[in-house]
């Protein structure tokens, strides 16, 4: 089993920032690729930003220049710092972790969302 626990969703002014925090627990072996995706009321989820095992990093042309992903392995974590956040950012933040279990099956597991909330 794999579980992924968020943290750090909240409200906050316009200009503002946030950062979100994401930590994977079980039975892991590797953690392959990490990513951040969001999804705003009547509107689908989107991927923000992802990042692989090597640590190349690809986002969303609306978060570019606002948005970093990290990933620290030896914590088992994904963090999404967001700056500069904008009305439109609003929306449940849900981690997705693909990992390799140590029973060397492959598991895609999402977090259970954090609401980012940007309003004055």
């Amino acid at each position: 089993q794999v579980q992924l626990v968020e943290s750090g969703g909240g409200l906050v002014q316009p200009g503002g920032s946030l950062r979100l925090s994401c930590a994977a627990s079980g039975s892991i072996l590797i953690i392959n690729d990490m990513g951040w995706y969001r999804q705003a009321p009547g509107k689908e989820r989107e991927l923000v930003a992802h990042i692989t095992r090597g640590g190349s990093t690809n986002y969303a042309n609306f978060v570019k220049g606002r948005f970093t992903i990290s990933r620290d392995d030896a914590k088992s974590t994904v963090y999404l710092q967001m700056d500069s956040l904008e009305p439109e950012d609003t929306a449940v933040y849900y981690c997705n972790v693909r990992v390799t279990t140590r029973a060397y099956t492959f598991l895609d597991r999402w977090g259970q969302g954090t609401l980012v909330t940007v309003s004055s």
